[in-house]
């Protein structure tokens, strides 16, 4: 791991991968509602007869993306978070999901990645929403090698899958060790005992800062990226929240349906009506958020996310628990 290595685009790294299984499958197909990306650009002229731009229809991008599914094709469709989500949820739900077809669908700028373009372009809500959809795996990557290897998966075995990318750059986390990661469905990045704090995507990298504060301050604070939303292993994760006193969530998405909610609810399952491994607190979206647009960082502290309160919210959680 080096907090200090150059940042990537996890879209770029995505599309290269694809693209360079392209070249020796064509039964790859990628579908895109977007031409934003110069990565897109040379895939549609080196490869045209496995490029479709579908244009600003993600409903009819899906259902094209459906029939060639069911013909034996390994499609990628392609948009900004809130169109390939909450514009077409009913033909993923009503097509794709109906039939359990082995479509990947890529998300970029989840959550509020798109900090100047307000809640148009927010999706607060897109991990509750597709993790309801059933028979989907719902994987967030934290750095640009992790999105490239969660995209040779989706080229290796065909899923129905949602893949949430980040809009801007991202300092490598992972160098070696990502397959144990994905095949957990969480990475254990920095190990420690009193407080997890459990992220994804962008606010991993947010957790790992607050993780190194907490440690200056005398609290072990762990990082866990939860790279795997859906499915959980719950049984995987009270094993390793055993050797902490606390676990804090912190997301960009609503509390309601979110990712904290998704962990809450794998741990309940797996104790099974026994007592919970240990005390859970959530950090993210409330219910009633102001919506306004903004440098992405003022927004985590306007709702309650930012790294300083990450590490104070770890603190208090650490003075309430018994010494």
């Amino acid at each position: 791991m080096d907090m200090m290595a150059r940042p990537q685009l996890q879209r770029d790294a995505v599309i290269e991968t694809i693209v360079a299984a392209a070249r020796k499958d064509k039964d790859i197909l990628f579908i895109s509602a977007d031409l934003g990306a110069a990565a897109l650009d040379s895939f549609r002229e080196d490869f045209p007869d496995q490029f479709i731009h579908a244009g600003i229809a993600e409903q009819n991008m899906v259902d094209l993306a459906s029939g060639l599914a069911l013909s034996g094709k390994k499609v990628f469709l392609y948009a900004m978070a809130p169109f390939i989500t909450a514009r077409c949820y009913e033909q993923v739900k009503c097509v794709i999901a109906s039939m359990n077809l082995p479509v990947t669908l890529i998300a970029v700028g989840v959550g509020l990645g798109y900090d100047h373009a307000t809640l148009t372009h927010f999706t607060p809500e897109d991990i509750a929403c597709m993790r309801a959809l059933n028979g989907i795996e719902v994987l967030t990557p934290s750095d640009a090698n992790s999105a490239a290897a969660i995209a040779q998966a989706c080229i290796d075995d065909p899923k129905f899958r949602y893949i949430r990318l980040e809009r801007q750059p991202l300092a490598a986390l992972y160098h070696s060790g990502f397959d144990a990661a994905l095949k957990d469905g969480f990475g254990h990045l920095t190990a420690g005992s009193r407080v997890a704090i459990v992220a994804c995507g962008y606010l991993t990298h947010n957790a790992l800062a607050a993780a190194d504060a907490l440690r200056d301050s005398g609290i072990e604070a762990g990082v866990i990226d939860l790279v795997r939303v859906k499915p959980l292993d719950g049984a995987k994760l009270t094993e390793l929240f055993a050797g902490y006193d606390a676990v804090l969530t912190v997301e960009e998405q609503l509390l309601e349906g979110g990712m904290g909610s998704a962990l809450a609810e794998a741990l309940i399952d797996a104790a099974d009506g026994r007592r919970a491994v240990v005390p859970i607190k959530r950090l993210g979206l409330r219910d009633g958020f102001e919506v306004v647009n903004g440098d992405r960082g003022e927004l985590h502290r306007l709702y309650g996310i930012g790294t300083d309160q990450i590490i104070t919210a770890a603190e208090h959680l650490a003075e309430a628990l018994p010494a």
